[in-house]
């Protein structure tokens, strides 16, 4: 009897430990308590700074400049810094054909210089002869051997004569310019003469951003040699995604952050009134808008410069005393949300009508009170009416 009473027993006390063992046990849970707060919603896109207004100081005419002794960063003052020279460019060589025919150019232009001279001493001594002969019929007109007729006659042919030398002295200073010009084009390299340089002066006050043609060579008219700046008047270029940048209007405030200095205020000045298709790092295709913004203190962006690298927080709405639940307490239920809201010590599912939300609270509509305590994080294993116990903080 007693050996039977003792196996009961140990059957009771297994059959109460195996109990004890499945008996559902409350889940440990995170809870929040849902409260009343202000809600802001920030569009965040990495930007980068530029100067507003660069100046690019290109050549003004063709030749070959000197080497630009300036560097990125020195400064410079509008009209008096001179920021590059450029001298005339050395005549290209000759090949032995261009050779020959320039030389053939000179020697016939030299010819034709020599009966130009030839011309002009030829109308010299016709023109002496002339004025002999005028001179000795107004003799005899005076006396009355010739007639006035052929006084005016020698007269005539004097002054053509005289007309006649000024053309050939003319046409001889025609022929000295053609062999100079002929002479000039047997000009080699190394050879040249003239002024040494073109000066070209900063056109407004700053630092240079960036030399783009720092060695001597030969330009063309119009070729870049560098870019001017003013460092203290920058602005931040952010591309914001089209369906984000519709909520920003110009004059909303921002924050610029993570340029390697403290938090800058700013100020939306524009909004681009067109999209550009952009590739992402996943290789998908993005519509962006270029939004632009304006430092509050250019003072305190100090270290900030051209194109550095910075994160653009713009607010686009601020809500005030609104019931706030955390996003990690919210899970989708069908084409709604819900959350399990904690009652006594158990789980149960509250449906939830949700409006505006950022990366931490959500605004809640209807379905939780301020007061309403939540499972933050709710994992597989919960579910409406399951028993929970929060964890301590």
């Amino acid at each position: 009897m007693l050996r039977r009473l003792i196996m009961l027993l140990i059957l009771l006390a297994v059959a109460a430990g195996l109990a004890w063992a499945f008996w559902p046990r409350p889940i440990a849970v995170e809870t929040a308590a849902i409260t009343r707060r202000s809600i802001e919603i920030d569009v965040e896109e990495e930007g980068k700074s530029r100067i507003r207004e660069v100046f690019t100081v290109s050549a003004p005419i063709g030749g070959q400049t000197q080497r630009i002794a300036l560097h990125a960063g020195d400064a410079v003052i509008k009209d008096e810094t001179v920021v590059a020279a450029i001298r005339p460019a050395a005549p290209g060589l000759l090949d032995v054909r261009l050779r020959r025919v320039a030389e053939a150019a000179a020697a016939s232009t030299e010819a034709g210089l020599g009966l130009a001279q030839a011309e002009v001493r030829q109308a010299e001594a016709r023109l002496a002869f002339l004025k002999t002969e005028l001179a000795r019929a107004e003799r005899l007109a005076a006396q009355g051997t010739i007639s006035e007729s052929a006084r005016d006659k020698a007269r005539l042919e004097a002054e053509t004569a005289e007309a006649i030398l000024e053309s050939a002295r003319a046409a001889l200073a025609v022929r000295q310019r053609e062999l100079e010009r002929a002479r000039a084009a047997l000009i080699e390299t190394g050879e040249t003469e003239g002024p040494c340089c073109t000066e070209i002066k900063a056109p407004v006050s700053g630092r240079i951003l960036r030399v783009l043609a720092e060695s001597e060579q030969v330009v063309q008219a119009g070729t870049p040699l560098m870019e001017i700046g003013d460092p203290a008047n920058l602005e931040i270029v952010a591309d914001i995604l089209s369906r984000e940048a519709f909520e920003i209007a110009p004059g909303a405030t921002a924050e610029i952050v993570n340029w390697g200095g403290p938090p800058l205020a700013a100020t939306v000045r524009r909004v681009e009134p067109s999209a550009v298709t952009k590739v992402s790092a996943l290789g998908i295709e993005e519509q962006r808008v270029p939004v632009i913004l304006d430092l509050a203190g250019q003072a305190d962006a100090q270290g900030l410069g051209d194109g550095f690298r910075v994160i653009v927080r713009i607010r686009v709405w601020d809500g005030q005393d609104l019931t706030a639940a955390p996003i990690a307490a919210l899970f989708r239920q069908g084409s709604g949300w819900a959350v399990y809201k904690v009652v006594g010590s158990r789980a149960v599912l509250q449906p939830v009508e949700i409006g505006r939300r950022n990366d931490e609270v959500a605004e809640v509509i209807a379905g939780l009170t301020a007061g309403d305590t939540v499972v933050l994080h709710p994992s597989d294993q919960m579910g409406d009416g399951v028993a929970v116990t929060p964890l301590s903080p």
